[in-house]
């Protein structure tokens, strides 16, 4: 049987004291990361597949994180990415309300408890590979349903039922 690749966490952030700060932080859970040191790179990665979370810088230089979570949101192969919005910009109520309507799962302000993060980047993760399974199941069970749905195998006919008097 062959083995599955355990899907990703994507890091996105265009400094690269920031990645190793995060990815430093995140370690700990033992899923594997990749990184991503623009919002084009990252686009790319998630188009490639086998991403569970992103955690997506706000402020970069060609795509803001807004940019691609836009895009990310509007692709049915990406929509579905829990994306973990990061900025160092300070509270502002406008942006985190700007993330949430494109729909992001979370917003959060830098500096970040490492603890904290962890817990919240484990839940994103475990809850994407329970949707990805789920969806998987309803995919194999679809697949049944038209099977079933063929034609008749020879030498049996379909027939309505009498309707019950």
């Amino acid at each position: 049987m062959p083995t599955v690749a355990r899907p990703k966490i994507l890091v996105v952030d265009d400094r690269d004291d920031t990645l190793f700060a995060m990815e430093s932080a995140l370690a700990p859970l033992g899923y594997p990361m990749d990184r991503a040191n623009s919002g084009d790179d990252a686009l790319k990665t998630v188009l490639r597949g086998g991403v569970a979370v992103v955690l997506l810088d706000v402020l970069m230089p060609d795509f803001s994180g807004f940019e691609v979570a836009q895009y990310m949101t509007r692709l049915e192969q990406t929509q579905d990415i829990p994306i973990m919005m990061i900025t160092g910009a300070g509270q502002d109520p406008t942006l985190a309300a700007q993330a949430y309507e494109l729909g992001v799962a979370d917003y959060v302000v830098k500096p970040i408890d490492p603890w904290v993060m962890r817990t919240k980047v484990r839940y994103l993760y475990e809850t994407s590979r329970r949707l990805h399974a789920l969806r998987e199941r309803l995919r194999a069970y679809e697949q049944r349903s038209e099977e079933f749905r063929g034609p008749a195998p020879l030498g049996i006919e379909n027939h309505p039922l009498p309707r019950p008097a």
